[in-house]
């Protein structure tokens, strides 16, 4: 159920000089949002920017095993989320969710490899909590993460909890293996082959892997990032070209933003 409500800021920390990490306090709705799924914000009393901006829900918030909140992590890339930087403990932000279509969690799917391109890394942790809850082990598991510089490079803590193989890349050298992250997961293919590959990242990376993922028949779920004004479908600027029937386009914000690799057009 899609709820629009005001929530309160618990927190608002920054990462690094282009990343931060808020945290929503808002209502039990959110006990049943799915990895993948997303919300969109706008803040009060601002005339501009006049869309509301989505972002993927990061992780849940809990006490006394119920879901009180959510946490967002955000790129400062413009006006809106500058000013969301800003925001403090105790401010109330316009909230609307959780909005789309999220990742498929599998009993057949134990094997997995996550594929993260910078703040692609955002709705693949509240995945990778969500596997760990259904039993997934990560023994024969891996964890993609890539970025331009090492301040792309986000959450590597969080994973270094369980046994999943982490790779690192940066196209500058900076951290990591220089060069794409779709090089070391080549190489994990050939040798690893994983039930499940979820990703989420720039489309050009996305489409990388959906091209290897073809190429070594492994099923991926990819999370696509577009500009979801509405959320809802109805004002039709997040359309994407699709193969699954005769209606070639569908609509990010209520169709995706994840879809099966096998729906999306080649090329």
């Amino acid at each position: 159920m899609t709820i629009q409500e005001t929530a309160t800021v618990l927190w608002n920390h920054s990462i690094n000089t282009e990343y931060a990490h808020i945290g929503l306090a808002c209502g039990a709705g959110y006990a049943d949002a799915r990895p993948g799924q997303f919300v969109t914000l706008r803040l009060p009393d601002r005339s501009t920017p006049l869309l509301r901006r989505p972002f993927s829900i990061h992780r849940k918030i809990s006490a006394n095993n119920e879901t009180t909140g959510i946490e967002i992590l955000y790129k400062i890339v413009g006006s809106f989320t500058r000013t969301l930087s800003l925001a403090k403990e105790g401010d109330r932000i316009d909230l609307l969710g959780p909005l789309g279509h999220g990742f498929s969690i599998s009993e057949q799917h134990r094997k997995i490899s996550l594929v993260a391109g910078g703040i692609g890394i955002a709705p693949l942790v509240f995945l990778y909590d969500a596997l760990k809850e259904s039993g997934v082990s990560f023994s024969e598991s891996a964890v993609f993460i890539g970025g331009r510089t090492q301040t792309d490079i986000l959450c590597k803590s969080v994973f270094s909890s369980s046994n999943i193989k982490q790779f690192i890349t940066t196209e500058d050298g900076s951290e990591g293996e220089a060069g794409m992250l779709t090089a070391p997961l080549s190489r994990w293919l050939k040798s690893h082959r994983p039930d499940m590959i979820y990703a989420c990242g720039s489309m050009p990376m996305l489409k990388a892997v959906i091209a290897i993922a073809r190429l070594e028949h492994v099923f991926c779920e990819v999370s696509v990032e577009t500009m979801m004004a509405c959320g809802i479908g109805a004002c039709l600027g997040c359309a994407i070209q699709t193969n699954m029937d005769s209606e070639k386009y569908r609509h990010v914000c209520v169709d995706g933003p994840v879809f099966n690799a096998e729906e999306l057009i080649e090329g």
